[in-house]
């Protein structure tokens, strides 16, 4: 009997788990990741999504402590501005805005869209260079550019579809398969999220190297970050990867080292661009 019943399960299960992957994977709006190039799944109104990312953020603001550090607030603005100019052709739209929260001991910052960019003042205890701090930012930035947050409303609106098609398809065949596919078709699209969750961390990391390098801080600084932040993590223990809606350290490393060349090969060709803006700003 129950051997019956997993074969019902595997069956439709399958069937509907494939449409659902080729939704996902294969599913593309009318735009591209800058960068990478990877076409960007998007089935949400932008002006929506910016407008509650506003409404959000003046939530936080009102209900956070705002930091009175002078050093950083002008830190975070210095930097923010400097990649808010190399990002513009990407979110022309962005009315940006760059808020330091006091929350001593927290390592952590965010990007919503229409430019909202939060930062919590633990950070600057790690990224104590300028360049540190781009890394971070420019990683948040790109959250927004390559519109994760279009594409995690919209993966969303999938699942939950597939789930309703999967509770009809397998109504026939009686109430046991039923649920059995149904929590089968839960925990599979729960970790199939968060492989999702942790490709759009690698492309942040990517593409944020390429947004500090154009706004001329050295990219290298990134290596410099993760190790400071490793040290700091070890000796804690840490789900695996496959569980992580992260990826791990080692991993990210591994992939910084392999993008650096591309992105050190674009900071040097922004700073020989300022030198030669710099000599025609100096002639008489």
């Amino acid at each position: 009997m129950f051997d019956a019943i997993w074969k019902r399960v595997f069956r439709v299960g399958v069937a509907v788990s494939v449409v659902m992957a080729a939704l996902l994977v294969g599913g593309t709006g009318c735009s591209t990741a800058p960068v990478t190039g990877r076409p960007i799944f998007d089935l949400v109104d932008d002006a929506d999504v910016t407008a509650k990312s506003k409404q959000a953020f003046a939530q936080m603001k009102a209900s956070h402590w705002l930091s009175t550090d002078r050093a950083k607030i002008e830190r975070l603005q210095r930097v923010g501005e400097r990649l808010a100019e190399v990002v513009f052709w990407d979110v022309p739209d962005a009315e940006w805005e760059f808020v330091v929260f006091e929350a001593p001991g927290e390592v952590n910052a965010f990007a919503m869209a229409g430019g909202k960019v939060g930062v919590y003042s633990g950070t600057f205890d790690v990224a104590t260079t300028d360049a540190e701090l781009a890394v971070i930012i420019a990683h948040e930035i790109a959250h927004v550019t390559a519109r994760h947050v279009h594409e995690k409303l919209s993966e969303g609106m999938v699942v939950e579809a597939g789930g309703v098609a999967l509770g009809v398809a397998s109504a026939g065949y009686g109430a046991l398969t039923s649920a059995a596919v149904t929590s089968l078709y839960s925990m599979s699209s729960g970790v199939l999220g968060l492989s999702f969750d942790r490709s759009k961390e690698r492309e942040a990391d990517r593409i944020g190297l390429i947004y500090m390098a154009r706004a001329g801080y050295a990219p290298r600084a990134a290596i410099d970050l993760w190790e400071k932040i490793d040290q700091l993590g070890s000796g804690r223990s840490a789900p695996p990867e496959w569980l992580s809606t992260h990826p791990s350290h080692a991993d990210r490393m591994a992939r910084l080292y392999e993008w650096l060349p591309r992105a050190e090969e674009v900071y040097r060709r922004t700073l020989a661009e300022r030198a030669r803006a710099a000599e025609v700003l100096t002639v008489p």
